[in-house]
């Protein structure tokens, strides 16, 4: 049963990442080892409840593993927002994980299309962890728009999009700020990793 046959609306939509932590698997490589794939889609299946049957990548090299095959507007919007994420990230300073072909994306189905105003919103329900009791906690559930997987090798996971495909944009730079800061500022990852504490996106200006 998805996860959204349980849990009530949130009454706003907002970008909360969570982060799942899988062990260091793959050192100084972005290709995938079958032990590695196998492994980061197995956490994906977890988190989720989806299967990814489909396996392509972005015109720029980011891996992407999805439930039904993304459309040309979708690639490009997860290219798009790795575009803007370097660009920021490239401003301040910082040289790691900088390179589109270091990162995948899983797109699973979404456990809503629309929050409680009526606006589209896809977003995936996830356990509540340090959430909850808190203002996003919706019976033991939180609704995210993305969630940091892994941070090596770097994969995030959000809701597939119909429309609207620069939301997809936005929440590729958002989950990917907490993995370039993880590796380039850990001073300030750890300061924004936990939006339950305050604060959200973006961090890098």
């Amino acid at each position: 049963m998805r996860l959204s046959k349980l849990i009530p609306e949130l009454s706003v939509a907002l970008v909360v990442a969570s982060i799942i932590s899988l062990p260091q698997l793959a050192l100084g490589s972005p290709q995938l080892s079958p032990y590695v794939r196998a492994k980061l889609i197995e956490r994906a299946e977890q988190v989720t409840g989806d299967k990814f049957p489909i396996v392509t990548s972005t015109p720029r090299g980011v891996t992407v593993f999805a439930v039904t095959a993304p459309s040309k507007d979708v690639l490009a919007a997860i290219d798009q927002g790795f575009t803007d994420l370097f660009a920021v990230a490239r401003r301040h300073g910082y040289q790691n994980r900088l390179s589109f072909s270091t990162y995948t994306v899983f797109i699973a189905r979404p456990d809503r299309t629309k929050d409680s105003a009526g606006q589209y919103s896809p977003d995936i329900a996830v356990p509540a962890g340090q959430y909850a009791g808190g203002y996003y906690d919706q019976g033991g559930y939180i609704y995210a728009a993305g969630m940091v997987l892994a941070f090596n090798p770097s994969a995030f996971v959000f809701a597939a999009h119909e429309r609207d495909f620069s939301r997809i944009s936005n929440v590729v730079r958002y989950e990917g700020e907490h993995i370039i800061l993880y590796y380039n500022d850990r001073p300030l990852y750890e300061k924004t990793a936990d939006h339950s504490k305050g604060g959200g996106h973006p961090i890098l200006q």
